[in-house]
């Protein structure tokens, strides 16, 4: 079977059976050898005997979810393409042409476009359409280099065994962005044709929830993107704290009339140790993702992994906490000076404060180098350990055993078996008409009897 078209239904017998009818149809005038499967979520109001009379073949899925379902009805698929849509008449499943065409040029998957193709008034809220679908499309394109102009259309095709390579596991909404993001990272022929959106013809109201679902997207996007997440925000941070923090290190800085000073100062090295956690972050993230197969492997990852060592981290989180130290013994002598007394703060904390910056860097240098160590760690199946001379004796045994069977067929004729028994030159032939009794393996006790 070349095509499989699978809805995601949730209580749409007012739209399942058009759905159907007309992918149908289009398989008809297309000369496709093709199949309909309703992954149903669930429904309670006869969608699925309104499917299966309109010519689909229905698959319960009991897992709740938008991604769940899609899942439930790709792996009960049959066709070597599957595309998949909703069931609501938001769609015209007489369009498949361009994506099965793309698909049979080698894509691996076919992304419809409704910005391209055409969105009918009333189709989608202008918030959507304006604001949610753009911007998140927009973070998809920034975080992950895809291509794709509309990441969440609904209407999409691809070849099967390559989308289930993927491993996708979300079961919500944030499926149809998971396809998008896995498929891109790993390298994925991805292309896209404009598609139409029209209003869905149900007077319920849709399944999808504005503000919930466009948050798990999001949240999905970040996720899987530790470089935006922890990376780039970290640099940012220690960029400014380390320039702010060595400007106010010999004194107040003033721009225009306002004046920067030590408690400046105490900001800049908080940002600058937040920096620094962002970024061992995004690395421990990035090398936990890679070892769990979550993410592609990144060669550049591993070659600082690699240079990166449990003694280089150790040494690096002792120069730093030798630093901090020696700021803490300066700040003592500054007080010893000033006979233990009172100080000025706007000439203790220059000292004080990159000391205590220079101590927290280093425990966290030295903890994430630890803990990255602890991500190293393979886990290995070693062979079971055997005694060698327990092996030699049950060698030994074994060989005895074949010896006392040999010699007990030898003068056991009846052991050699039924075959042995009925032949023409046996000896059971030799002395007439003789009954073997016992089992197949001859009479216990050795007799024949005539």
């Amino acid at each position: 079977m070349e095509l499989s078209v699978v809805m995601p239904c949730l209580n749409e017998a007012e739209t399942v059976e058009t759905c159907v009818r007309k992918t149908i149809g289009f398989f008809e005038d297309n000369g496709i050898d093709g199949e309909v499967v309703i992954a149903d979520n669930g429904s309670t109001d006869g969608s699925q005997q309104l499917a299966r009379d309109a010519g689909a073949r229905v698959v319960p899925v009991v897992d709740k979810g938008y991604g769940n379902a899609l899942m439930g009805g790709i792996r009960a698929a049959r066709g070597r393409y599957v595309a998949m849509g909703d069931a609501d008449d938001s769609y015209d499943f007489t369009t498949l042409g361009p994506f099965l065409d793309e698909l049979r040029d080698g894509a691996d998957l076919v992304m419809g476009n409704r910005f391209k193709g055409g969105i009918a008034d009333g189709a989608m809220p202008p918030l959507h359409r304006y604001l949610g679908n753009p911007v998140l499309s927009f973070v998809g394109r920034l975080f992950f280099g895809s291509k794709i102009g509309d990441f969440h259309c609904g209407l999409r095709a691809f070849d099967k065994d390559a989308i289930l390579r993927l491993g996708l596991q979300t079961g919500g909404m944030e499926f149809a962005s998971e396809m998008v993001v896995k498929a891109t990272l790993q390298g994925y022929d991805i292309r896209e044709v404009p598609t139409t959106l029209s209003p869905d013809g149900r007077t319920r109201a849709p399944h999808l929830n504005t503000w919930r679902d466009g948050w798990r997207h999001l949240r999905f996007l970040m996720l899987y993107s530790p470089r935006w997440l922890f990376l780039i925000p970290g640099l940012v941070f220690m960029t400014l704290g380390l320039l702010a923090g060595i400007a106010l290190s010999t004194g107040p800085v003033t721009v225009g009339e306002i004046a920067f000073d030590v408690d400046t100062l105490v900001g800049a090295g908080a940002a600058l140790v937040i920096g620094f956690q962002a970024v061992l972050f995004a690395l421990l993230t990035k090398v936990y993702a890679m070892q769990e197969g979550f993410l592609p492997h990144d060669q550049r990852v591993q070659k600082i992994i690699d240079w990166w060592s449990l003694e280089r981290g150790l040494l690096l989180g002792g120069l730093l906490a030798v630093a901090g130290l020696g700021g803490l013994v300066a700040s003592l002598l500054h007080w010893r000076v000033n006979s233990f007394g009172e100080l000025d703060p706007r000439e203790s904390l220059r000292i004080v404060v990159p000391a205590a910056t220079a101590l927290v860097m280093s425990l966290q240098a030295i903890f994430a180098s630890l803990f990255v160590s602890i991500l190293g760690i393979r886990r290995r199946q070693h062979p079971p350990i055997v005694d060698a001379a327990e092996e030699a004796a049950g060698v030994v045994d074994a060989a005895a055993r074949r010896v006392a069977k040999d010699e007990s067929a030898k003068d056991d004729p009846a052991k050699d078996g039924p075959a042995k028994v009925t032949a023409g030159k046996s000896t059971a032939g030799k002395s007439g008409a003789t009954k073997a009794t016992g089992s197949d393996e001859g009479d216990e006790s050795g007799v024949s009897r005539a």
